[in-house]
């Protein structure tokens, strides 16, 4: 049997015969070189990270343009280096799932160290700040999600967890925006040394939230008199630090059955599922999506990887901006919460599924290429009609990924004014385009307002998930009953903030009320509405 350690590679012979590709460098100068000379730390350990952001070092270490790994640290779920990390030695069992059924297999080792970043580690602490004061160290990225940048809660007030982080200043950080920010003072207690952050999450200027909770945590801290005055100096100096905006993209769900099944019948031992106490689904293996796009503000103060030759990115801060608003208000996005809501309300488990009706495959291209290509923000670096046909053909209809609509459901009121709202927007400042002249983003809006009754298309109740207003919105449906054709959804439409348009103004908001009241016909009334309209 083979398993996943640094002592099973040296057979590769019996690791090839099973299809596995093996790095191509040695593993232990490598380990070598890095401990001496680090260069990137990473906070998230998590599938991303270990499916992605890894696999673009080990290809420059293949190929011999780099000679140093990366350190992982994991801020949040501990157990993630204790279980996922240290028994497999820092290892990652890569699977590229495509579309037509092919499974590529490697065996990723640029992760050269994981250390849980916590006091009560010191052995694992002690090593960040070594890292941290070391003037070869060019950058730290980040995979922590959008929540891991907020400082605050709902009310305006500082977290808990930040509140003591600030009282207690930078010996006792526990929030990761605390940690990172501890662990750049003792850099610029060396000397102000220079580096740069990266956050690699998905979300909307995530450098500038990166920047934010930092700077944040350091005025408090000067205020407080817990670190030097220069500190904040230090780090709002861009010949110092940098905080590159960046666009990633890439699917890496939680681990298949499908996948595990097969590795166990190539001859891997101990591939088991790993769920912590957290609840963060992981495994020894990261099942991951073929499709890959990271693009980064070329930004640098301390040097970079040259993850250029790994098909990464570079390029300047406003082209970063425009990939972005491709993706997320034309390309992908909207086509993907256009499938979540109709799925939900059809009965669908999968995106893949939803793909294969025909019905449902014609809304989303009108989407896409018909109402979304004539006003679309064209970076110059992706071609946006190439990167919908990818995301259609391959990543859309990859039955490997389990990507559910409930899931991708979550917080569509948050979503609405830029997934739909600003195409529309761009129709209205569009000479010679008229938003009432759209037919699927109207009709899309439609499904929404008939997912929020929670009654799916065969008359059968099921659970909505979660979003912050789904009280409100349910309010404004309240007297609405699925076979009443009259019900009043004018207040919900109405609302400019949730789509971030007048939609009665421009024409559009009559013609979603006229599509959601033929959805309230009865059983079947959703289907029969959206197919008179795409077919």
């Amino acid at each position: 049997m083979l398993q996943l350690n640094r002592k099973s590679l040296l057979d590769r012979t019996a690791w090839e015969a099973a299809g596995i590709e093996l790095p191509k460098y040695d593993l232990e100068l490598v380990a070598h070189n890095t401990r001496v000379r680090p260069q990137w730390v990473h906070f998230g350990a998590g599938n991303i990270f270990r499916g992605f952001v890894a696999n673009a070092q080990q290809q420059l270490l293949n190929s011999l343009k780099a000679d140093t790994g990366i350190i992982a640290a994991e801020a949040f779920d501990f157990e993630m280096i204790d279980k996922a990390y240290k028994p497999y030695d820092n290892l990652t069992l890569l699977v590229s799932m495509s579309a037509d059924g092919r499974f590529c297999k490697s065996v990723v080792a640029s992760i050269v160290e994981g250390l849980a970043a916590e006091q009560n580690r010191p052995d694992d602490y002690l090593r960040l700040i070594e890292i941290f004061e070391n003037p070869t160290l060019q950058m730290a990225s980040f995979t922590v999600t959008e929540k891991g940048y907020v400082l605050t809660g709902p009310d305006g007030k500082y977290l808990a967890v930040v509140e003591r982080d600030l009282a207690n200043g930078p010996e006792q950080p526990v929030h990761v925006m605390s940690i990172a920010t501890s662990l750049v003072y003792q850099r610029y207690l060396k000397g102000q040394l220079p580096m740069t952050f990266v956050s690699m999450d998905n979300c909307s200027h995530n450098g500038d939230l990166l920047k934010d909770s930092m700077i944040t945590i350091a005025k408090e801290w000067t205020r407080r008199s817990l670190v030097e005055k220069g500190f904040v100096d230090y780090l709002q100096n861009e010949e110092k630090i940098t905080f590159p905006l960046t666009m990633i993209d890439k699917i890496t769900p939680r681990p298949s059955l499908q996948v595990q099944s097969a590795l166990r019948e190539l001859g891997l031992a101990d591939m088991e599922m790993i769920v912590t106490t957290r609840r963060t689904y992981t495994a020894p293996f990261v099942n991951a999506e073929v499709s890959e796009y990271l693009v980064i503000e070329d930004k640098f103060t301390n040097g970079r990887p040259a993850l250029e030759e790994a098909g990464i990115i570079f390029t300047d801060r406003d082209t970063v901006d425009k990939v972005e608003k491709m993706k997320v208000t034309t390309c992908l996005n909207p086509l993907h919460t256009a499938l979540a809501l109709s799925g939900c309300l059809l009965g669908y488990q999968l995106i893949a599924d939803e793909m294969k009706d025909h019905t449902l495959r014609r809304l989303v291209e009108t989407i896409g290429y018909k109402e979304g290509l004539p006003v679309v923000v064209d970076p110059g670096i992706i071609q946006p009609k190439a990167f919908i046909d990818e995301v259609l053909q391959e990543r859309f209809a990859n039955p490997y990924i389990p990507d559910a609509p409930q899931r991708i459901a979550t917080d569509t009121s948050q979503k609405m004014s830029i997934r739909f709202g600003e195409t529309i927007k761009s129709y209205v400042s569009t000479v010679g385009l008229d938003p009432a002249n759209l037919t699927a983003i109207p009709l899309s809006i439609a499904i929404w307002c008939r997912y929020l009754l929670g009654v799916d298309d065969q008359g059968a109740p099921f659970s909505l998930s979660p979003d912050p207003l789904l009280d409100t919105l349910q309010g404004y449906l309240q007297s609405t009953k699925l076979g009443d054709q009259t019900s009043e959804i004018r207040y919900l439409l109405e609302d400019e903030k949730l789509f971030g348009v007048r939609l009665y103004e421009i024409g559009l908001g009559d013609k979603i009320e006229a599509m959601f009241h033929e959805m309230l016909a009865g059983p079947g009334a959703v289907r029969s509405t959206i197919e008179k309209y795409m077919n």
